[in-house]
């Protein structure tokens, strides 16, 4: 068999089997949006560990949110595993004392609620469905790019925005409150 083509068959492309990847964190809540944090080792993402979670917490996290004076806010998280270990935990406890949503924490998160985890961060419910929506429709090829991405479509979020998803937000715990933690339609 014969193979006619302009391109040699046998040469070697090679090109990256998964394409470039961030860690990102950030918070949103009703008045203002913290981050994007990036986490890295040597310019490559990482899976995030305790001790970089903890140091993020206290070197990025908590200087932004005192610069914004707030007062008491209320702070929640997932069950990942660096959100609910003893040193991140306790940290938290500190900083949200009675205030914080988590796994161990002084409000247990609703993780196995079909109705309210979705809606209970506004991560979940907005911030990371619509940033991969706006983020990859430009194609971008390196972390880098990515990164530049995520950054300008978390700055776009306007303080309307917030506040719309947080109205909803409200009006389906009150929803909830309503069916006694049954069922209901979804606001949304």
């Amino acid at each position: 068999m014969h193979y006619w083509s302009s391109n040699n068959p046998r040469e070697l492309h090679e090109r990256p089997l998964h394409s470039d990847k961030v860690t990102v964190w950030c918070v949103l809540s009703r008045v203002a949006v913290i981050g994007p944090y990036f986490f890295e080792e040597d310019n490559h993402a990482v899976i995030v560990n305790l001790q970089q979670y903890v140091d993020m917490i206290k070197n990025f996290f908590e200087p932004a949110l005192e610069e914004m004076h707030l007062g008491n806010v209320w702070f929640q998280e997932d069950g990942a595993t660096a959100h609910t270990a003893r040193a991140s935990v306790t940290l938290l406890r500190a900083k949200f004392s009675g205030w914080l949503i988590s796994l161990r924490g002084d409000i247990p998160w609703a993780a196995h609620s079909p109705d309210l985890t979705p809606y209970l961060s506004f991560c979940n419910f907005y911030l990371w469905g619509n940033l991969k929506g706006e983020v990859y429709k430009n194609n971008t090829s390196t972390s880098e790019a990515l990164q530049y991405e995520i950054t300008c479509v978390i700055s776009s979020i306007t303080m309307d925005k917030l506040q719309k998803v947080s109205d909803n937000l409200f009006m389906q715990c009150k929803a909830c409150l309503q069916a006694e933690g049954g069922h209901f339609q979804h606001l949304f």
